[in-house]
């Protein structure tokens, strides 16, 4: 059923609403349906000194909402060699430390490796894996699951690069960036600086559900921390500001791009466009391989080969709804409140993207409350 235009008016007047109560400064939103941009619309300002207008052009950086469209370029990387989740991760990276595990088990935030023991610099690939390779899992393969803030970045680099001779950043641009005309980078090019909007750290608005993860955040010696701290390396907005940040090609959280790149992206991956995303490849970002309570979200997550889904109590019923009411959508947050996702029952996909940060895990009012209001005649 198409998306009825009042309830895109009910969603751009949340978007208005934001900048008038909320303390928006720049931010764009996507919303696509089966094929066609049904919203593209920026507002605001590239920095708090109004020296550039936002507008859907504007680039941003999007952090952990980088990790699906990695995924999915590892996953069209093992496609093209004939391989799939099922492969063991030892078949094409000899030095990786789980033993058993297999590329969806990687993908799913399920090996243990999402701290370091040894730090490694983030910005040094061949430094990452060398920690990566010397670490002792946090727990066993099939003892739970935890989200892997940073190090995703060089797991799903890593096999890229053995598989096909390139970074992760360039196999996404030649294989599906380029092909389907999106605006997005893992590795932005000097042509494109003078487009990226300057992000700003914000003030807390966590829920109550996100208070035991910042205690432990905070704590010193707790995995929560040590997931989120290593590999070391860009720790603070401002350096997120830097060039350097932006062309270094980091698959867990340094992807630059527009909100309609994203939501484009999102019609690929629910097969709505054409696309070189194959069925499997589509498959595999769409469906759960595991759920429960996070070991360093410390609430419960649901993940498939790359994407978050939006977990559900025993009776079936989603505990939240980042992604709509929609048990077939996946998607994922960046930090500081960017989020895209796709549903492939609506053929809907979203994006939302800003430069005015919020201090929280996952996506706050300002966007959940635009979700909503989309998804309120379903």
């Amino acid at each position: 059923m198409a998306v009825n235009p009042s309830v895109l008016d009910n969603v751009l007047e949340i978007f208005a609403r934001n900048f008038r109560e909320r303390g928006e400064m720049g931010a764009a939103i996507s919303i696509w349906q089966d094929g066609a941009e049904l919203v593209s619309y920026g507002q605001g300002w590239c920095e708090r000194e109004q020296t550039r207008a936002w507008t859907t052009e504007t680039l941003v950086p999007v952090y952990s909402a980088t990790k699906v469209p990695a995924a999915a370029t590892l996953l069209l990387a093992l496609e093209s060699r004939g391989l799939t989740p099922d492969t063991p991760v030892r078949e094409v990276w000899p030095g990786f430390p789980v033993a058993d595990a297999r590329f969806s088990n990687l993908l799913s935030h399920q090996c243990g490796l999402a701290g370091l023991d040894r730090q490694a610099d983030l910005f040094d690939h061949a430094d990452v894996v060398a920690a990566i390779e010397a670490q002792v899992p946090a727990w066993s393969l099939g003892a739970g699951h935890g989200y892997h803030p940073r190090t995703f970045g060089a797991l799903l680099d890593e096999p890229v690069r053995r598989l096909t001779g390139l970074t992760l950043g360039q196999c996404w641009w030649q294989n599906i960036a380029a092909p389907l005309g999106l605006e997005f980078w893992i590795g932005l090019p000097e042509v494109a600086w003078p487009r990226v909007a300057r992000l700003y750290p914000g003030k807390p608005c966590q829920s109550g559900s996100e208070t035991a993860f910042y205690q432990e955040l905070m704590r010193d010696g707790s995995f929560t921390r040590k997931a989120f701290s290593s590999p070391r390396g860009l720790h603070s907005i401002q350096q997120m500001n830097d060039s350097r940040a932006w062309s270094a090609g980091l698959p867990a959280l340094g992807g630059i791009g527009t909100a309609s790149a994203l939501a484009k992206f999102y019609q690929a991956a629910c097969g709505t466009i054409s696309s070189p995303l194959s069925s499997a490849v589509r498959r595999a970002l769409a469906t759960p391989q595991v759920a429960g309570p996070d070991r360093v979200l410390l609430r419960p997550t649901s993940f498939t080969c790359g994407a978050q889904c939006d977990p559900l109590d025993e009776a079936g019923v989603k505990i939240r709804q980042l992604y709509g009411p929609s048990t077939a959508a996946f998607g994922h947050p960046g930090a500081g409140g960017s989020h895209a996702f796709g549903d492939p029952e609506t053929g809907i996909s979203f994006a939302y993207v800003m430069n005015q940060m919020e201090l929280s895990v996952m996506p706050g009012p300002r966007c959940i409350d635009m979700v909503a209001a989309l998804f309120s005649g379903h």
